[in-house]
């Protein structure tokens, strides 16, 4: 059986495809594919079972946070931390430690986005000032009140939307702008020295374990860390300061709870493999070149597009896709044949949408991920449409 939408369109058959299948089937948007060649036997193993507040513990720490400044040109004005809790426990430390000292103006278009407006305004009840847009779009950030503070994604994970650039960003703003950037960093330019707050954590663009996160804090943020106590209480595992004063230790290692040496190892692993590739010029470089190669398999599909039609807010990491000309029950029904049979075949992992967003796929194309990989799920995509709509 033979699905042809018109003469020159790519055929999507039920017939089994003859082509190679993807060599690292790994797709997800997080945790994210390992760097290329990974072996957990290669890791260091020296600070594993050892205090991480020990000599070597403390050391390996540090060493991560210099690393991560380097690849990401932190400025040596900007402190870096690793914290709990992944990117979310990031973000919910700079919101719980940072606000309620100005107006707050929360940003979402998509679903991390979402939660961060839900965060300011049910759990802190700052009463935030709103700016939405729906999946697939991009809000006006230039006409956002930068007096205020702002929370922000920089890369909508689950809608395949990103700021394409900073030359909204105000140099003389009273608020502080709070980035989420996790699906950013390492892959896209993102003006870190422009901004109050970042946050990621390490299980997306480089691909390492989960459950940590870091935190950047530009010289505004620690300013109002030491200058503005929130009228709520802070928990432990939020805390960066003591007695007024920024916890400095937090940003030279000495972490505020117990870390995983082996997943602190793994980030490391991966950052060192980012700086032979050429640090961060080669790592976008690496995603743009997937993003492209994805692109193209999209064009040459007629019941494949973009779920961000703008290809200027349009991300290189989470790239989300949408089935033409179906509607929401009936995509959702050929993502989840789709995702199965893929899987099945072992020739894609994880390509579901997010259970929040639009139906249809969703495929990482970041840094570690193979473009000769992107350019092989081609003839398997269209297989898995053409057998899931058959059935």
């Amino acid at each position: 059986m033979t699905d042809i939408l018109h003469a020159d369109a790519t055929i999507a058959s039920t017939d089994y495809p003859a082509a190679p299948k993807p060599a690292r089937p790994f797709f997800s948007s997080g945790p994210c594919a390992k760097p290329p060649g990974w072996d957990a036997a290669t890791l260091p193993h020296a600070s594993l079972g050892r205090s991480h507040r020990s000599k070597i513990g403390k050391s390996r720490l540090a060493y991560a946070i210099d690393l991560t400044r380097k690849i990401l040109q932190v400025p040596d004005t900007h402190r870096i931390g690793i914290v709990p809790g992944s990117d979310t426990g990031a973000v919910e430390m700079a919101m719980w430690t940072l606000l309620g000292a100005r107006p707050v103006t929360t940003v979402a278009w998509e679903s991390f986005g979402e939660g961060w407006v839900t965060d300011a305004a049910k759990q802190l009840k700052l009463d935030p000032t709103v700016v939405k847009a729906p999946y697939g779009e991009l809000p006006d950030l230039a006409a956002i009140d930068q007096d205020h503070d702002v929370v922000f994604t920089w890369n909508g994970t689950t809608s395949g939307v990103r700021v394409p650039n900073g030359d909204w960003i105000k140099a003389d703003r009273e608020g502080l702008l709070i980035c989420d950037a996790t699906s950013a960093v390492f892959a896209q330019d993102v003006p870190i020295a422009d901004l109050d707050v970042v946050t990621f954590s390490w299980q997306k663009v480089l691909g390492g374990e989960g459950a940590h996160g870091v935190i950047i804090l530009s010289p505004r943020a620690v300013e109002r860390l030491e200058s503005h106590t929130p009228s709520w209480p802070i928990p432990k595992v939020f805390r960066l300061t003591a007695k007024g004063k920024l916890s400095e230790g937090v940003f030279k290692g000495e972490t505020i709870n117990t870390p995983s040496m082996l997943c602190v190892e793994d980030y490391i692993h991966s950052l060192e493999w980012a700086l032979n590739l050429g640090g961060l010029n080669g790592l976008i470089a690496r995603a743009d070149a997937n993003a492209a190669a994805l692109d193209q398999l999209v064009a040459e599909r007629d019941w494949l597009d973009h779920l961000a039609a703008d290809p200027a807010s349009r991300s290189n990491t989470s790239v989300c896709l949408k089935f033409a000309g179906l509607d929401d029950e009936q995509a959702n029904a050929i993502e989840k044949k789709m995702v199965a049979k893929l899987e099945a075949e072992e020739a894609a992992y994880d390509l579901g949408s997010y259970r929040d967003a639009p139906p249809g796929l969703r495929i990482w194309c970041g840094a570690t991920v193979e473009t000769a990989d992107i350019e092989a799920l081609g003839p398997w995509l269209d297989y898995a449409f053409a057998t899931a709509k058959a059935g």
